[in-house]
């Protein structure tokens, strides 16, 4: 449930880090390339590892995983001949909990007593420590350091016959936010947690009788050509068989409490979430943005690619010119140099740069998604301003960043998020900013079609920004002895 392990070359990393993404299909021709397809839409949710797990025939499961990107782990035609099936399922990790290393990898996969069973998880499970403590003492030997192997031993010890009832027991044990695919010889199956924190949706190649896929998002539908057919619904678990689809809903009902940040910046531009475009939603952030804050300026740049659709309908709302004042370089992983001081500080510049003739001599809006601890969005200024910018006013498509997230999202501990410990001017004069301004949290609401914030059901998880943080943190709150290891175990 906690925030990414340390890795020192992720020290100048300023930002937030996407979940992981999921997808499974049922009953395709060539069910594993179009996984890897589905991964391949869904990479930016995840960029340190991908894995596919396949079923042939009854018993007969086939797996590769690897580090890396999708096209790097699935462009080999023998590896993609080897993962033979009309069923798959795969998932692109990115890590919140756990070390980067092929053991992590999923889909993990494990022998029941009822047969083979392939789990990939996104999000995070708030009790995960406690319940492994619990599971350890019972005998369970656990081979990685995630906590989706929680899904697997509290399935194994279920006493329940089927696979989907010791699922369900297994969930009913659980806390946390997650969206989930599972493959065994009778089924697939998706489920997502009682708030519906992590999004999850069902499609369908070719129509009535045609293939089913569960994704992580809706552009992964597209590049299969599956048609959209719903969202799965918080706390539903769906069973895929030959027979067809059948819903269980084995919680109560809760309030939903799907993650805002996935309109702001986590969800792809073309997806459609939860039933709305994110691009347009982007847009209409950006207008409100524009009627809360707006200052006098020459041109509207974004910081690419996160702040390009707010950006638009920032400059729209306001009548002011919208320019690609910052281009981005695409081809940047991590940086290949020793990085030494003076690299670190060139590093903004590996991923951006000024496009100076749209700068020079102007009073530059910029506009980004968030701001975390701040590092970057100094850099850009202070690059803005080398390119010639007379002004500089940096506007925030989200609320500031004042909380940690313990629901799946790599955000660094409370001490080091720049709007935590200072106040908004306080923060534009280390960013080195003329001003500074954020959308308000009843804007942000305003924009998703609402009046404003309903702070007795807020609709939304937007814990990172209010510390309301809906789902028990468990392994925080009963174990307070256990904190300062914890945190010191997850980089903190």
């Amino acid at each position: 449930m906690h925030p990414l392990p340390h890795d020192p070359s992720r020290d100048d990393d300023d930002g937030f880090h996407e979940e992981c993404g999921v997808f499974g299909v049922w009953n395709a021709t060539d069910a594993a390339a179009l996984t890897a397809l589905g991964l391949h839409a869904l990479q930016h949710r995840g960029q340190e590892a991908a894995g596919v797990v396949t079923l042939s025939e009854p018993g007969k499961f086939h797996a590769h995983r690897g580090l890396g990107l999708v096209g790097d782990i699935f462009g080999d035609a023998k590896v993609m001949a080897g993962l033979k099936g009309r069923c798959a399922v795969g998932h692109n990790r990115y890590a919140t909990t756990g070390e980067t290393a092929l053991r992590n990898v999923q889909p993990l996969f494990a022998d029941f007593e009822f047969g083979g069973l392939a789990v990939a998880h996104n999000g995070n499970l708030t009790n995960a420590s406690t319940l492994k403590r619990a599971l350890v003492r019972r005998g369970c030997i656990f081979q990685a350091t995630s906590d989706s192997e929680v899904f697997i031993h509290l399935i194994a010890i279920s006493l329940y016959a089927s696979v989907v009832d010791r699922l369900i027991d297994a969930l009913k044990q659980v806390q946390g936010a997650y969206s989930l695919v599972g493959l065994h010889d009778g089924a697939m199956i998706g489920a997502r947690d009682p708030m519906g924190v992590r999004p999850l949706v069902l499609g369908r190649i070719g129509g009535e009788g045609g293939a089913y896929v569960l994704a992580s998002e809706t552009c992964a539908l597209d590049i299969v050509s599956a048609d959209f057919v719903r969202d799965i619904e918080p706390g539903e678990i769906v069973v895929i068989d030959n027979n067809g689809l059948r819903s269980i809903k084995p919680f109560g009902r809760t309030q939903n409490r799907f993650c805002i940040f996935e309109y702001i910046y986590f969800a792809r531009p073309d997806s459609v979430v939860e039933g709305t475009p994110v691009y347009t939603t982007r847009k209409r952030i950006g207008e409100e943005l524009a009627r809360e804050s707006h200052v006098e300026a020459d041109v509207v740049v974004p910081v690419p690619d996160s702040g390009v659709p707010a950006a638009m309908g920032y400059a729209n709302e306001a009548k002011i010119p919208f320019e690609l004042g910052i281009i981005r370089n695409h081809y940047v992983g991590r940086t290949f140099i020793e990085p030494t001081d003076q690299i670190r500080h060139l590093g903004v510049k590996l991923k951006h740069s000024a496009n100076r003739p749209m700068i020079e001599g102007k009073r530059v809006i910029l506009v980004d998604d968030s701001i975390v601890r701040g590092t970057t969005s100094k850099k850009i200024v202070e690059m803005v301003r080398q390119a010639g910018a007379k002004e500089v006013h940096m506007r925030i498509s989200s609320p500031p960043t004042t909380h940690s997230c313990f629901y799946g999202i790599d955000t660094p501990e409370r001490t080091k998020l720049l709007a935590a410990n200072h106040d908004v001017e306080e923060m534009a004069r280390i960013i080195g900013a003329d001003s500074l301004a954020f959308i308000s949290l009843d804007g942000l609401y305003r924009a998703l079609g609402r009046d404003g914030r309903d702070g007795a059901n807020p609709g939304y998880c937007d814990a990172c920004f209010t510390g309301d943080y809906a789902i028990p943190l468990t392994d925080l709150v009963d174990h307070p002895e256990r904190v300062p290891a914890l945190l010191a175990a997850n980089g903190q």
